[in-house]
């Protein structure tokens, strides 16, 4: 009779730690995030600035929350996605422009030469992007990026663009959300390439996303008042730009910023720099085996050893994608019926 009891009371309590486990899962808002410091500072941040009476505490107001998008929402190799729209671009346009047969770095993208079609730098990027984004009105070009995102893949990987995107900073950004936090992307991409399509991807809104942009005019056509985008820049939302973005758009200074490359230093000095509980994070690309292993040497993502210097000094914190993520990617059968 007492062996029964015993092994009833050893029944009982492995159900119970077994419920426990169950509980405990259930309430991890984080699945896809290792137990380790990258975790643990962010539930702790959550907690202290959204706890009532804390000295810590933050108004639902006040807590806003900036990533950017390259590197740090989804991947950017092997060169940032939206230079991947310009370049399809270039071959949905070519039969509208015989004069790039000949006329450089056109010639050689229709060739299928990128290398040798980048290798004009920042001048031969500028002119792909600006004939393959302006001459259009808004929301032809909307229609345009939509339609792209819907159906191009990944040179790599083969899953499309929307697919790329990385798990675990969609529970993150869920997580803020869930806390009261507004949260936002800044970005060194298009404002107006990226707005198509944030809310599904991402959840976040349009009118939440930072980003570079071109000039645009208002005109009267067929009677019906549209924005025209013209061949010339208006604003770059990257380094220095990110701070004067966040001012002009969100017109409060975040307190938690999210980035990955030297282009979000100054996004995240400038959260440091209000005072009180901040939290900022740069997400390290060291996983080759789940996605690419890059920094310092690399001309996408680039993460000096200055700025990684800056992060201990600062007490940033660094993502390890390789030791903090459970997985990287959003699973394919997550996107189906969205």
């Amino acid at each position: 009779m007492e062996m029964r009891q015993k092994s009833c009371l050893v029944g009982m309590c492995g159900v119970v730690m077994m419920l426990a486990a169950v509980v405990a899962q259930a309430a991890d808002q984080l699945p896809s995030w290792n137990d380790g410091p990258a975790k643990s500072t962010i539930v702790e941040f959550v907690t202290r600035v959204t706890k009532a009476g804390s000295t810590d505490f933050v108004p639902e107001p006040e807590r806003i929350a900036t990533f950017d998008n390259d590197g740090t929402l989804w991947a950017e190799q092997p060169m940032y996605f939206q230079l991947l729209f310009a370049l399809d671009r270039v071959q949905a346009m070519a039969p509208q422009h015989p004069e790039w047969k000949t006329r450089e770095p056109f010639a050689s993208l229709l060739k299928g030469d990128v290398g040798k079609a980048l290798a004009g730098g920042d001048k031969a990027t500028a002119e792909i992007v600006m004939a393959t984004h302006a001459g259009m009105t808004t929301e032809e070009f909307e229609k345009i990026v939509r339609d792209w995102i819907a159906t191009a893949r990944h040179p790599r990987t083969g899953r499309l663009y929307t697919e790329m995107v990385y798990q675990p900073m969609l529970e993150l950004l869920a997580y803020l959300r869930a806390n009261g936090f507004k949260t936002f992307i800044v970005s060194g991409g298009g404002i107006e390439f990226m707005r198509p399509w944030t809310e599904k991807a991402y959840g976040v809104p349009p009118e939440q996303v930072v980003g570079s942009s071109i000039k645009t005019k208002y005109e009267m056509r067929e009677g019906k008042p549209v924005l025209v985008r013209l061949p010339a820049i208006d604003f770059i939302d990257d380094k220095a730009g990110k701070p004067v973005g966040i001012n002009s758009h969100i017109g409060r200074r975040p307190i938690a910023a999210f980035g990955n490359s030297d282009g979000d230093r100054q996004m995240l000095e400038w959260t440091q720099g209000g005072g009180g509980k901040r939290l900022m994070m740069l997400v390290h690309h060291d996983d080759g085996a789940r996605e690419w292993a890059y920094g310092a040497e690399s001309k996408i993502g680039t993460f000096s050893d200055s700025l990684m210097a800056e992060a201990r000094k600062q007490g940033w914190t660094v993502i390890s994608m390789k030791d903090d993520w459970k997985v990287v990617f959003r699973p394919s059968n997550e996107l189906q019926g969205r």
